[in-house]
Formats: structure tokens, C-alpha cells, sequence
């Protein structure tokens, strides 16, 4: 009841409201102004005088479940109905109307509808959804409403679009869901019968086979053993046949079926023709048939008895115990092991020997450990040894060698390989030289020199003697270069001549050259790094073979060899001089050692001093690379190191100064940039960037070219063999000394 209007009594109807929102009543249609909103609330959404707003979405019971709103509280929760509809055929005598079933999903979330007929199979019909998933309608004259929750129940005819659906059926959850909401649910109601549907379904009941069908499952071994398959070499004796001979068959015994397969093996020249399958692949029965079997004589199932009409609606007994069955003996592979004899349709077959995976096969399931194989065939004849004639004098005895192994002789083929190994490749010549002397008691000759030069890529030799003044020799090429044999052989041999091998030339080896002999008495610095470098081909290289042939002579000799320290060396430095270095060990090893053996220990155990590079030298480097290259952005590359600088102390981490070169893809060498990085790095690990981008900027800071050059640049091609600085002048004879004896005081 209101209050009666009386002074005091009327009170402000605004007060606690929040919503003041207005509906928009009045519109222009056609340019006429009329009323659009009969249905629209007033302000802040309250129902205006005599007005009843109707519901646009489901309505639940307030105070039941929580205060979510319905598309959290009702997400992927909905409400399934069994239905179906009438669908009427025209112009087909069979039938006059079609029942179809379908399942209607009503979403409780946002009452959507979706239909969807399940799929039937052979049914000639497009099923699957029939309406998706929206909001429907009602019918006619309240097609501006949509169906709600309180539309649907069982027994009640719903309207999509004009079609009627009737619901018959729901699931457990919607009839709960239903209870609670305080809906009575009417009982099931059960699908009228299709005329089509009865006369389909006595038509496939007409279709069954006249004879019982037995399912054999051999998809399993089929599945597990398809791609594995046994392999037995057989051996068949057909000598006794006209023109028969022994042969060489291969077995396959597929697992996946119990098949077998039989190939026989045709060599060259074996003058039968090259039949592809001797046997093809299927069941091989353990005894071939004497005769044909009569029509329906082998069959897997036998009928006893057939009960009722012939045809359709008849029973059928089967025979269980397949006591008429023909029961035929087929090879597994319990059958199969070395030395078996199986019967091919006739021909015996003797099993020699098998494969690696048919043993381990038969090693797991059947445990046998004995796969010794059947000799079946005569041990082959001893291996005729060729026979080369000797060499005939025409040519080399490579060309001589050709004209023997085919008719038509080919030209001896060079090593290509090796050749593309050890060819020249940059500033790596793959060329050893060593200075040699003439071994002769003619005083002109004696003070000769001569550069030997040996070609790793063919093994050829060159000798040229470097010109010398006054020495009345004019000098020059003195041996072409060509492979040059060993003294001491047969001209006409059938063996190959022995040459000349890089392991064959080192310091103090004697070697002759076309009857001249020559002492090796130096090399130069590539050649000694070169076969220091591959010191398993050079042993007078090897340090670790030398230092054990040491041990073995100082171990008798280690006092003389302490005296001779010690009165070498009277202040301890832990130094001598090569010489002193080398007479020691020429006197304590009785001329065991080589010269380049010596020379090896003492390049191992030099005191060698690192010449500096200068600074300038590698900055006019990198600047003629940059600027070659047309590298000018040293001001985004200052910008670059001084972002990374958040201390502006001017200095950067070794690492981060690396990471920004390689970002700005500065055109150097690596081992150039670290080296100049190195220059400008403090005791600390971190670069200098503002003087190294100086030292790089050739825009502004140019380093003349003249003033980095102190002396000549003299090139490795032209060693004429000329005593130089010698790269050993002092000798660590404490560290030799501490590997040899141990740590010693």
C-alpha cells in the first residue's frame, strides 16, 4: 500500500538509483514521425505506466547458484533433445513421407539452438547440422521473440523456420537440469514408424551370405611382421636331369603371411636365361598334391545341415569340428634351419646358410645357436697371380705398365687427389727446400751450393745452384724437375722403382740424384714447420721420438752431462747457446742422432724473442682494407660504443667491442681485428674505443704509408740458401733437462 499524499509523506522516488539512462520512443520511418519503441522500458530501464516488458533471454530462479552472470555461471553446459520431423516425399511409390532424427542443442549461456541430424550410413541423404548455432525465433505473429528455456519439454512441438520438430527424449542432464528449474517433464515419447526404413531394413536382412562367414584375424601378424622377412640360401642338385646343373637359389619367408618366395641366382656368362622368380611368392605346401582337388572340396567351413526355406529366412549348422575340411600342411617357420631339405613342388631344396636378421630371428624365438653353414660348393680355385713383364725401356715404366693391363694402352693417371691436397693454396707452397753440397774430392765442387726443392702435390725434385761470383760457375738450373729414382736398382724389372719420398729428404741425409751425391746441410723455416707439423710422416720431426731416444742415452751419460751445464753456465741462467747446445748432444750421442734430430730439440726448446708488431704498421693495413672496401661509418660506429658505455668512462668489456664490429660488419680479417683490439686494451680487459676508431678512420686520421716501413720486405721465394740470423741463438737446457731426468735441483 502507498502512503496517502499527505504533507511529509512523498518522497523522492530517485533516491538510490543509479541507472538514468532513456530509451529512445519516437523515429522517423519514410520521414513520418511515429512511435518505435512500445517495448522499450522508460528511464534507467523501469517498466513505464501500464507497460509489461516481456523477456528477452532465459529467466532463472534469483537466490539459486551464484550471482555470475549467465555466460560464466552456464558456460559449455547445455541442454540436449531428442526429436525428430516428418519430412514429405514427392512422386516416389516406395514412400510418401520420411522420419528423420535429429538432436536439438539448446546453449544455456546464451540461448542459442543448434540442430543436427546424426549420419546414417547408405542413406543417400546430406545429413549433419541442419541449423547452426544462433538465436531462433518464434513463430509467427511473435517472430520478434526468441525461444527460451521454458519453450522446450518432452512430448511439445517446437517450429524452426517453418519446420516442426517434435521432442521426444532428453539426456540425464537436461531432465535434472529441468527438475531443478521446477519444469515437470512429460514422459518419453516413442518415434512413429518410416515405411522406407522397415522395407531397407528386411532388404539388408535378405542380403546375408548363403554360407556362413568365419573371420581369420591376420591383420595382427600383418601389422607386426610386414616389412621383416626370412632369407635362406638354398642349394638344388638338377644333375640328374638332361643338361642339368647345380643351383643357387634364395629363399624369402615373409612373416607378415607366411609366404614363401624362391629366386634363383644366374651369374654372368651362365648362359640360361634370366627368368626373374623361380618360384612365386605363396603358401608352399610341405607335400605336393598327386592329383586335383574336386570343386568345393578344399574349403575352410562345411554346412551339416541347412533348416527352413532355401534362400532367405533359412538357419545354417556349422561344422565346428571342420571334420570335412581338407586339412592341407603348409611350411612355417618352425620348418626353415640350416641343413633342412623342403620339397618345392617336387624339387629338394637344401637350406645352406642365412642372413644376419634371420639368425638373430631364430636366436630370440626358437634359442638356436648353431648357424654353421652347408659348403655346397667346390673350394674355388687358387687365384692365378698376374704376372707383369719387366720394364721394356720405351718410355716410363708407368707408360710400360699400361701397355700390359689392356689392349689399348691409356696414359698412366696421377694421383688428382693428393695433387688438389697438396698443391699451392694462398701463401701454403706444399714446397720443401733444403741446401745441399756436392760429396766430391774436387775442390772447385766443394764450395758448390745447391737449393734441392721437393714437390709434396707429384713428388718431383728440382735442383737449382744459385749463382755465386768469382767461383767460375756460371750456376742456374741444375736438375729438371721430375721423379728421381734410388741408386742401387735393376733398370729391367717388372717391380716399380722405388723414388724419392719427402721422408727421405731431412738435414744430414745423403741423397743421389743421377749419380751425383748430395749432403743436405740446412732447410728452410717452412720446411722445418712443415714437418713439425706432420710429424707421424717426418720421425726426425717427432720431438716425443727423439726425447725417448734422449732418455735412453742419458741415463748412462747424466753426470757428464751436468758437468757440462754447469761449466757452460756459471751464473745458472738456465741458457746456452745453440752451439754449445748442439756439441753436447753430438758428443753424448756417438753420432746416434741426426743433425736434423738436433735441430729439432733445439727449435723445441728455443728462447725465441717475439719481434712486436708495430701498431702503425697494422693500422695502414686495416686502413687500406677499409677504405678498398668503402667502410666510412665511423661516426655510427662512435655512436654504437658510446650507447653501450653507460658510464661514459670511455672504455668497453673486450667482448661487447667484438659483438659491435661484427654488428657493423667491418671489413677486417679476424686475426687483424683481435690483434688491433689487443693494442688498445688496458691491464684490466677493457678497449680504448675512441682511440681504436681513430686508428681506423682513414677519412679523417690517414697514417702515411712510408713512415711503417723500416726495412725492405724480403719473400720466402727468394731463399738462395744464404746463412742469415739464425731463428735459435739460445737454448732452455733446463726445461730439456727437467724432461728428461725429472724435476731436479
Amino acid at each position: 500500500m502507498a502512503l496517502p499524499l499527505l504533507p511529509g509523506n512523498s518522497f523522492n522516488r530517485n533516491l538510490g538509483k543509479e541507472k538514468f539512462h532513456k530509451s529512445q520512443h519516437f523515429d522517423y520511418a519514410n520521414g513520418i514521425p511515429m512511435l518505435v519503441g512500445e517495448e522499450k522500458p522508460g528511464i534507467g530501464g523501469e517498466p513505464l505506466l501500464g507497460q509489461k516488458l516481456k523477456p528477452k533471454q532465459s529467466i532463472f530462479p534469483r537466490g539459486i547458484g551464484s550471482d555470475a552472470p549467465s555466460w560464466v555461471a552456464f558456460d559449455k553446459q547445455v541442454l540436449s533433445f531428442e526429436s525428430y520431423f516428418q519430412e514429405a516425399v514427392q512422386e516416389k511409390r516406395e514412400e510418401q513421407y520420411r522420419i528423420r532424427c535429429c538432436k536439438i542443442y539448446f546453449y544455456l549461456e546464451d540461448d542459442t539452438i543448434q540442430v543436427v541430424e546424426p549420419e546414417v550410413t547408405n542413406s543417400g541423404i546430406p545429413q549433419g547440422t541442419i541449423l547452426r548455432r544462433h538465436r531462433v525465433p518464434l513463430p509467427p505473429p511473435n517472430d520478434d521473440q526468441f525461444y527460451t528455456i521454458e519453450h522446450f519439454n518432452i512430448g511439445k512441438e517446437v517450429v524452426f523456420y517453418s519446420r516442426k520438430f517434435m521432442i521426444i527424449n532428453c539426456d540425464t542432464f537436461t531432465r535434472n537440469f529441468l527438475r531443478k528449474m521446477g519444469v515437470r517433464l512429460n514422459p518419453p515419447v516413442s518415434i512413429p514408424d518410416d515405411p522406407y526404413g522397415v522395407l531397407r531394413k528386411k532388404m539388408l536382412e535378405g542380403m546375408q551370405p548363403l554360407r556362413p562367414y568365419e573371420r581369420f584375424d591376420t591383420l595382427k601378424q600383418f601389422l607386426n611382421h610386414d616389412p621383416e622377412v626370412l632369407r635362406f640360401y638354398c642349394f638344388w642338385d638338377d644333375t640328374a636331369s638332361m643338361f642339368g646343373d647345380p643351383r643357387e637359389l634364395i629363399l624369402h619367408y615373409f612373416l607378415s603371411d607366411d609366404t614363401i618366395e624362391i629366386r634363383e641366382v644366374i651369374g654372368p656368362n651362365a648362359g640360361k636365361d634370366a627368368v626373374p622368380v623361380f618360384l612365386h611368392r605363396n603358401k608352399l605346401p610341405k607335400n605336393g598334391p598327386i592329383k586335383l582337388h574336386k570343386p568345393g572340396e578344399v574349403t575352410a567351413r562345411t554346412v551339416l545341415n541347412v533348416f527352413g526355406p532355401m534362400g532367405h529366412g533359412g538357419r545354417y549348422i556349422l561344422d565346428s569340428l571342420k571334420t570335412g575340411a581338407l586339412h592341407q600342411e603348409f611350411y612355417k617357420d618352425c620348418d626353415l634351419r640350416i641343413g633342412a631339405v623342403i620339397d618345392a613342388w617336387g624339387r629338394k631344396i637344401v637350406l645352406c646358410d642365412c642372413d644376419e636378421f634371420t639368425k638373430a630371428y631364430y636366436k630370440a624365438k626358437y634359442g638356436i645357436e648353431d648357424f654353421t653353414p652347408v659348403r655346397y660348393k667346390a673350394p674355388p680355385p687358387p687365384k692365378i697371380e698376374k704376372q707383369i713383364p719387366p720394364y721394356n725401356g720405351f718410355g716410363l715404366e708407368e707408360d710400360s705398365l699400361c701397355s700390359c693391363l689392356s689392349l689399348l694402352p691409356k696414359p698412366p693417371q696421377r694421383d688428382f687427389k693428393k695433387f688438389l691436397e697438396k698443391d699451392r693454396q694462398g701463401l701454403d707452397s706444399n714446397v720443401l727446400r733444403f741446401l745441399g753440397k756436392l760429396i766430391t774430392d774436387i775442390p772447385v765442387n766443394k764450395e758448390r751450393k745447391f737449393i734441392i726443392s721437393y714437390f709434396l702435390s707429384d713428388d718431383t725434385i728440382t735442383v737449382f745452384e744459385p749463382p755465386q761470383r768469382n767461383s767460375g760457375v756460371l750456376g742456374g738450373k741444375f736438375l729438371e724437375r721430375n721423379r728421381i729414382k734410388k741408386p742401387g736398382q735393376e733398370v729391367f724389372k717388372s717391380e716399380p722403382s722405388e723414388y724419392y719420398k719427402a721422408e727421405d729428404l731431412f738435414v744430414g741425409a745423403r741423397v743421389c740424384f743421377h749419380e751425383h751425391w748430395f749432403l743436405l746441410v740446412d732447410a728452410d723455416e717452412y720446411a722445418f714447420r712443415y714437418m713439425e707439423q706432420h710429424a707421424s710422416e717426418f720421425c726426425m720431426a717427432d720431438i716425443g721420438s727423439i726425447l725417448n731416444k734422449l732418455k735412453t742415452i742419458a741415463n748412462s751419460k747424466s753426470q757428464e752431462i751436468k758437468q757440462f751445464l754447469v761449466a757452460n753456465d756459471p751464473g745458472h741462467t738456465g741458457m746456452i747457446t745453440y752451439d754449445l747446445f748442439r756439441d753436447l748432444l753430438v758428443k753424448v750421442s756417438d753420432r746416434k742422432l741426426s743433425e736434423h734430430e738436433i735441430m729439432t730439440v733445439g727449435r723445441y726448446y728455443s728462447v725465441r724473442e717475439t719481434p712486436e708488431m708495430n701498431i702503425n704498421f697494422l693500422l695502414v693495413v686495416a686502413q687500406e682494407q677499409l677504405r678498398k672496401r668503402g667502410f666510412d661509418s665511423f661516426a655510427k660506429l662512435s655512436d654504437a660504443f658510446v650507447h653501450e658505455d653507460r658510464e661514459r668512462s670511455g672504455f668497453l668489456p673486450l667482448l661487447e667491442a667484438k659483438i659491435i664490429c661484427k654488428a657493423f660488419k667491418i671489413p677486417l680479417a679476424d686475426d687483424l681485428l683481435r690483434t688491433i683490439l689487443a693494442r688498445y686494451e688496458d691491464g684490466q680487459g677493457k678497449v680504448d674505443y675512441n682511440k681504436f676508431i681513430t686508428g681506423l678512420n682513414w677519412v679523417d686520421g690517414p697514417i702515411p704509408t712510408f713512415s711503417t716501413l723500416q726495412m725492405p720486405i724480403q719473400y720466402e721465394s727468394n731463399w738462395s740458401g744464404e746463412s742469415t740470423t739464425p731463428a735459435v741463438k739460445n737454448i732452455n737446457y733446463s726445461a730439456l733437462v727437467e724432461d728428461i731426468f725429472g724435476n731436479q735441483d
